[in-house]
């Protein structure tokens, strides 16, 4: 692979976690192998792995993006990555205000959903 994609590996793993990318490189097949490549070498070895803003502020855009243009089924992955990359959960409250302002009541109140349930499976994960 290229030094991108080694790059974009590492970033994605700290911002996913192990065990997600461990399931998703297991599910990997010889039919999405080159979408794979294409994100983790673009969103991962080039955005993320960028330093023009920080990991926290890139899940906060990341959040706000998926729940203003109604992209839902990553929102609570991208949930669940706030605890590696530092957003809380104040952050995703006002990120969602932003988004019933600028995209949507609907979009929000449901990325909100999501959020709320994603949050109550972290807790019962960590209270296990």
């Amino acid at each position: 692979m290229s030094e991108k994609y080694d790059r974009g590996m590492q970033v994605r793993r700290s911002v996913l976690g192990d065990a997600h990318v461990d399931r998703a490189e297991a599910n990997k097949t010889a039919f999405d192998q080159p979408f794979q490549e294409l994100i983790t070498e673009g969103a991962w070895g080039t955005v993320w792995a960028s330093d023009g803003l920080t990991p926290r502020e890139r899940s906060l855009v990341t959040l706000a993006l998926l729940a203003g243009l109604g992209n839902f089924d990553e929102v609570a992955m991208h949930v669940r990555a706030t605890q590696n990359t530092g957003a809380t959960k104040k952050d995703i409250q006002e990120v969602m205000q932003h988004v019933a302002i600028y995209a949507g009541v609907p979009r929000a109140n449901h990325a909100i959903k999501i959020a709320k349930a994603t949050f109550a499976e972290m807790e019962e994960t960590t209270n296990e």
